[in-house]
């Protein structure tokens, strides 16, 4: 009786055995699908058109505002008075739509930088200043106005949100200010840590306003930043962010900003004076030679970029 008791409990086991595995296995499978549908969801929205709004709370299309328009093409003029005029008329007008308090800050960061010359190859070639082991120090002034403005487009973009989350306006404004707030920190603070906070939060309302705005090119502004400076860093910073599941990508960078560069609307400069620096770094001077060429033709005023584009021309000593 013993022999045909242990025979019996030894089927029992090898039963379990056999149905623990393919439960395993079934879950494995379900956890497979499951992932494989997310992935196609998310592809599916990413080409989706634009969500349908309620015409009785339609927003203005951001992309098409004649007023801000002229205040960023006085921006890249270096004409900052008159820019800043120009959006602070929006904001006296559309005092609860965020995009004029974020194009505001855009101007103070877009100063900073030029102050700076962090939009310059000087900049992007030292890898001390590039990768933040050299430290700036911002104007007071010029800080204290960057992050007023920056807040203030935060909280009513915000606020919008909360009515409705699908606003295209407030969407664009928490990517822009997100993304700027991230940029200086990583640009001029070097406070990457909390750059990189700040550049997962803007990821996440990027995604969404290309669902329901797919045009809104901007978004891929500070995407593409992001990802190249991350992916630019040594190989051992690489690695403890990647511990924390921070990831960058150089190429994946630049396909950003080349986007943001060719479609982009308010930000389209300043994607293009940043492909422009990259290839350098890159060592790709024809392309940097294109980049500053069309600035240049754009935005002849800018001392910027039409000194960026006589170094390159200059030929070096043999």
């Amino acid at each position: 009786m013993a022999f045909d008791f242990l025979a019996h409990w030894s089927l029992v086991k090898q039963v379990q055995h056999r149905r623990r595995k393919e439960t395993a296995q079934t879950c494995r499978l379900c956890l497979l699908i499951c992932s494989l549908l997310w992935r196609l969801i998310i592809v599916v929205a990413a080409g989706a058109p634009m969500i349908a709004v309620d015409p009785g709370s339609a927003q203005i299309d951001p992309l098409h505002m004649p007023e801000l328009d002229a205040g960023f093409h006085l921006l890249y003029e270096l004409k900052l008075a008159e820019a800043r005029a120009h959006f602070e008329a929006w904001q006296k007008s559309h005092p609860e739509d965020p995009l004029g308090s974020a194009s505001e800050a855009a101007s103070y960061l877009f100063e900073e930088c030029y102050r700076q010359g962090v939009l310059t190859s000087d900049f992007f070639l030292n890898d001390r200043h590039f990768q933040g082991k050299a430290a700036l120090k911002p104007d007071p002034a010029l800080r204290v106005a960057f992050f007023t403005a920056n807040k203030r487009a935060i909280d009513l973009a915000r606020l919008r949100l909360n009515t409705n989350p699908i606003d295209p306006n407030a969407l664009l404004s928490m990517t822009m200010g997100l993304g700027m707030q991230a940029d200086y920190a990583s640009l001029i603070e070097k406070h990457q840590s909390e750059s990189l906070k700040m550049t997962s939060e803007a990821d996440k309302y990027a995604k969404k306003l290309l669902t329901v705005a797919p045009d809104a090119a901007d978004a891929y502004f500070g995407l593409g930043t992001a990802n190249y400076i991350i992916g630019s860093l040594p190989v051992h910073k690489r690695f403890l962010l990647a511990l924390e599941g921070i990831h960058g990508d150089k190429r994946l960078g630049m396909q950003q900003l080349e986007i943001a560069a060719a479609r982009g609307h308010y930000l389209r400069p300043f994607a293009k004076i940043l492909l422009a620096l990259i290839a350098l770094r890159e060592k790709e001077p024809e392309v940097a030679r294109t980049h500053l060429k069309e600035l240049v033709a754009e935005f002849p005023q800018n001392p910027l970029f039409a000194s960026e584009l006589a170094r390159l021309n200059v030929v070096p000593a043999p």
